[in-house]
């Protein structure tokens, strides 16, 4: 699977007796979002086009009984695609919150029992053109304190810790016409300490909506042979960022050179969404490669 370079995946939380921010925004290529034991589709939630309601579905996958708590949090996206908390909104971000209402906020779930969870959208009548976003967090309740295990035939004590989860999806409201923009800019080449290729390059977005979809690289040789030479999906610059740097491992398939030919870099619309090209790009080779 390629992965991203310097970015961490989207809106994680881990609880070890305490709270640790991991998070986690990349968008995985599959359709579901999962952390721990809870499985959640969809992944990302979109109220435009009239939309008023939607639904998610939460699925326990592990071998006990887990209580999740659900509430909204409200995040920043830095340049490098990693997430931050934060109360108050950044110039030019809206949050989505006070435009929704969701049902239930405490779900307890079986091993492989599901919930649905509805959420509405309020009366958005007078509310300003642009896009509201807040992230909607699921987090496991703990539900008893760390356990100690005597053994019977040593005098030795051992201590059963639990983790505890969460996870995150973004929720969107956008109300108006978008005006969005993306471009592809600053692409170069460096081998990383294992001596893959990675391409380097900037998603610069204009306008009053985020951006999301699915970067394909394509590698063309000089004979015009096109190869897909790396891919990653879900991948989003949100308002008011106005700049996302990545660096994509690609792949090295047989008749593959990259020192001749050119990359094309492709960004589009998800598959939900006709997979309509937003940006492109060009590196021509042989490219000047940073060896670290």
């Amino acid at each position: 699977m390629n992965v991203f370079r310097n970015i961490r995946i989207n809106n994680t939380f881990s609880v070890l007796l305490f709270h640790v921010f991991a998070g986690l925004l990349l968008a995985a290529a599959a359709p579901l979002a999962a952390q721990g034991d809870l499985l959640i589709f969809p992944k990302r939630l979109v109220f435009e086009g009239g939309k008023k309601s939607d639904i998610i579905n939460l699925t326990n996958i592990g071998k006990d009984t887990a209580t999740y708590k659900i509430s909204f949090i409200q995040i920043r996206m830095t340049e490098y695609g990693g997430f931050e908390n934060i109360v108050e909104p950044d110039s030019g971000q809206f949050f989505a919150e006070p435009l929704l209402r969701y049902y239930p906020r405490t779900v307890t779930l079986g091993p492989n029992e599901s919930q649905v969870i509805k959420l509405q959208l309020k009366s958005i009548g007078n509310t300003p053109a642009g896009e509201y976003r807040s992230h909607l967090y699921f987090r496991a309740d703990k539900t008893a304190a760390p356990r100690k295990d005597v053994k019977a035939d040593t005098n030795a004590v051992s201590v059963h810790i639990s983790a505890l989860f969460g996870i995150s999806i973004a929720t969107i409201v956008r109300v108006g016409k978008s005006t969005a923009r993306v471009n592809l800019t600053n692409l170069w080449m460096e081998r990383n300490e294992q001596n893959a290729p990675l391409l380097h390059l900037e998603f610069h977005r204009s306008g009053n909506m985020s951006v999301y979809g699915t970067l394909v690289v394509q590698h063309v040789s000089p004979e015009g042979v096109t190869t897909k030479v790396g891919e990653v999906s879900g991948l989003a610059v949100y308002t008011p960022g106005a700049v996302r740097k990545a660096a994509l491992k690609l792949q090295e398939p047989p008749g593959v050179d990259y020192s001749k030919g050119k990359l094309v870099a492709i960004y589009a619309t998800p598959p939900e969404a006709k997979n309509v090209q937003m940006a492109t790009a060009e590196l021509a080779l042989p490219a000047k490669i940073i060896i670290r």
